[in-house]
């Protein structure tokens, strides 16, 4: 089968072992991702250090003004025509943001894209946009915990039945809470819906 295995998890795996699950099922992916490490602000601007620093440098400056912060991660992505007419001329560009909320206050937020040529379903593609919040959302989550800034998972997956990406519901929310994180679908997830969502049109 093209694209994305199905992530399972037995009874009883614990978080680091979820974590290698993850990052083998990126690994599988990366092999045919044009990947675009690149983080970035909204306005365009390059960030130049590592994530984990830059998020740690704002969290500190958020605190030190007095900001109530939440941090909500979010993938999307979106199909689009591309050159290559052995994947059917199409591409799969992934948008992943980290949404800082200043409680009252606005907020800003981060974003980085990578773009696929692999074939895959939309319930693959669904748990593939998972998979890569869940990746840089454990990444983080030590920074988070350190400064108590509490921290959700946005999922773009519609909790309607009717919809073809409710198919991958029940496996996204096994894999968020299964790594001890707040899990929030449509209509709540606005970082991947909506935010992740614009950055990928």
């Amino acid at each position: 089968m093209n694209g994305a295995s199905p992530l399972k998890f037995n009874q009883g795996t614990n978080a680091g072992e979820q974590k290698k699950i993850f990052q083998n099922s990126l690994w599988d992916q990366g092999k045919t991702m044009k990947h675009q490490q690149q983080w970035r602000k909204l306005s365009g601007e390059k960030i130049h250090q590592p994530i984990n620093d830059e998020v740690m440098a704002a969290v500190i400056r958020e605190k030190e003004m007095g900001h109530q912060l939440k941090v909500c991660i979010g993938t999307d992505s979106q199909v689009k025509a591309c050159r290559n007419k052995s994947t059917g001329g199409k591409a799969t560009e992934f948008a992943t943001v980290i949404v800082f909320i200043r409680k009252g206050k606005g907020g800003f937020m981060y974003t980085h894209n990578e773009t696929t040529r692999q074939r895959m379903s939309i319930k693959e593609r669904m748990l593939l946009e998972v998979a890569k919040s869940i990746d840089i959302a454990y990444s983080l989550c030590n920074i988070f915990s350190m400064y108590d800034v509490d921290m959700e998972v946005h999922a773009d997956i519609n909790t309607n039945t009717s919809f073809k990406s409710n198919d991958a519901l029940k496996e996204a929310m096994g894999y968020i809470l299964g790594m001890g994180f707040v899990f929030r679908a449509k209509p709540e997830a606005f970082a991947s819906s909506s935010c992740a969502n614009k950055v990928v049109q």
